[in-house]
């Protein structure tokens, strides 16, 4: 069996750590301004609809984070019908691969463009005589085409309808001089494994603390009987028995240990207080956090340059790969938005490079007062300095335009909503002074006189209005309804114990 190790994955838990700060806020897409009526609504149908975004950008950083590399594909699912009958929409999904079935060749001359992609790895599946079988999958991609095997025979040969190879590489961390990118982990690996092993040490040590060695000289342990409240007699008088004690402490082994996790955390930029260590609270305003992760914000600040033009990439294959299978997607849909600016484009153009142009939006990383936020626009918009779209912007809407629509809707609907009220208001006051004869609200100190009378006293010396003699029925039926609510009587009830509604 072996003796047992100890294992401390702070590999893990510090990849896991960069990839939330890095991603867990999620990115937004923007465009230029020609586009922005069509091109941000279709990538966030892509994202979201098509693909469950953060899980997305979770699989890429991880993978990026671990092995150094991150390759995505980008390929369309064409529309299909279920056993059950149910029409399932073509969509395009976003594929993160693992890093080791990735075989790319680079232009010789330029590292960023690809001139031939190769996806190979194995897989089980079922023979042809019905036993279980491993199998090769290979996929090769150029520019003009497309080839897939299994087991070196080709099964599938098609023209590439894109042009241009759908797979897009992103470098964790950036190397001088070279395509390929380093782990996050890559400083970290053989400082975790040295921790585990001075760990297990320590608690070899400790075992033998607690269940120590018994040693004896001058006797045979085959005379003493072993076991607790037993009582040795008779031994010679040169004999000794006695435990082997633990001669010196465990300060300097866990001080050797402590010295090893403070150098994972300066090799990682994460904060030692960030992997779960308590805290005092304070509300520490967000220029400090920024100074105290600051090793954090740099390797953040790598991450989304690298991550970033990435991002950029897939979202350009996305617009041609939409342009290719589903050319009706690059038209203005009014469903998303109710009016079309002056200087936004009803129609894209796949010959327009502005076409698959977009910005990625990166939240903040660190936790931000809203309230002291709010008040900084609140004071840019009264000095001039800022808009609502761009307020809203910064405040964290990766689809400003859309929120002021929703927005000025909004308004609309309590326009509307308050102008029935004042109408049902008007009802009912005429309702009341045709049932009194009082005009309703002008009973104070008083000064009112019948409806019919000669007129009112006090201010104003105004007229009431005329009673209409013959009401509509409308006006019948509400006038019903609050006599009934005023003067009507409730018929009694009563509960009777014994039945079966309670």
């Amino acid at each position: 069996m072996g003796e047992p190790q100890i294992t401390f994955n702070y590999s893990k838990a510090l990849s896991d750590f960069i990839n939330n700060f890095t991603f867990g806020r999620g990115v937004g897409f923007r465009s230029p301004p020609q586009t922005a009526a069509i091109t941000p609504n279709l990538l966030r149908r892509v994202w979201e609809v098509d693909n469950n975004k953060q899980a997305l950008l979770w699989e890429m950083g991880n993978q990026g984070s671990v092995s150094g590399d991150c390759f995505v594909k980008i390929a369309y699912e064409d529309p299909w019908v279920d056993p059950i009958g149910r029409m399932h929409e073509g969509r395009v999904r976003i594929l993160p691969m693992n890093s080791s079935y990735c075989f790319p060749e680079w232009h010789p001359h330029d590292r960023n463009r690809l001139i031939r992609f190769k996806l190979k790895y194995r897989f089980w599946g079922t023979a042809a005589e019905g036993t279980r079988q491993v199998f090769t999958y290979t996929e090769l991609i150029t520019d003009e085409g497309i080839e897939e095997y299994v087991n070196d025979e080709m099964i599938d040969s098609r023209p590439n309808p894109l042009g241009m190879i759908p797979v897009v590489h992103i470098p964790n961390i950036p190397v001088s001089g070279s395509p390929w990118g380093l782990s996050d982990l890559h400083d970290v690996t053989t400082l975790n494994r040295e921790y585990n092993e001075k760990a297990t040490d320590i608690s070899d040590i400790i075992n033998y603390h607690a269940a120590p060695v018994t040693v004896i000289t001058g006797a045979k342990a085959s005379q003493l009987e072993k076991g607790p409240k037993k009582v040795w007699g008779g031994l010679p008088k040169d004999a000794q028995v006695f435990n082997l004690e633990l001669g010196g402490n465990l300060a300097a082994p866990l001080e050797y240990l402590q010295v090893i996790k403070t150098a994972m955390h300066e090799m990682t930029g994460v904060p030692e207080t960030a992997l779960g260590q308590v805290q005092p609270i304070s509300n520490t305003s967000g220029v400090a956090l920024a100074i105290q992760y600051q090793p954090m914000m740099n390797r953040y600040n790598l991450k989304k340059t690298t991550y970033g033009v990435g991002l950029q990439r897939i979202n350009e294959i996305i617009m041609l790969t939409l342009a290719v299978k589903e050319p009706q997607s690059l038209l203005w849909d009014p469903t998303f938005d109710t009016e079309l600016k002056p200087e936004q484009y009803p129609q894209l153009d796949p010959a327009d490079p502005l076409t698959y142009q977009s910005e990625v939006h990166w939240p903040p990383p660190l936790p931000v007062d809203v309230l002291v936020k709010l008040n900084e626009e609140q004071v840019k918009m009264g000095l001039g300095l800022q808009s609502k779209t761009g307020a809203l912007r910064e405040l964290g809407y990766d689809f400003p335009e859309e929120k002021r629509a929703e927005i000025f809707q909004e308004l609309i609907e309590d326009a509307k909503e308050q102008g029935a009220l004042t109408l049902l208001n008007q009802q009912i006051m005429g309702a009341v002074m045709m049932a009194t004869g009082m005009v309703p609200g002008m009973e104070d100190d008083g000064g009112v006189t019948s409806a019919g009378g000669p007129g009112v006293t006090g201010a104003g010396d105004a007229e009431p209005p005329p009673i209409p003699l013959e009401p509509d029925p409308e006006q019948q039926a509400l006038l019903a309804d609050m006599v009934t609510r005023a003067y009507g009587t409730k018929l009694p009830q009563r509960r009777n114990p014994d039945s079966d509604n309670q």
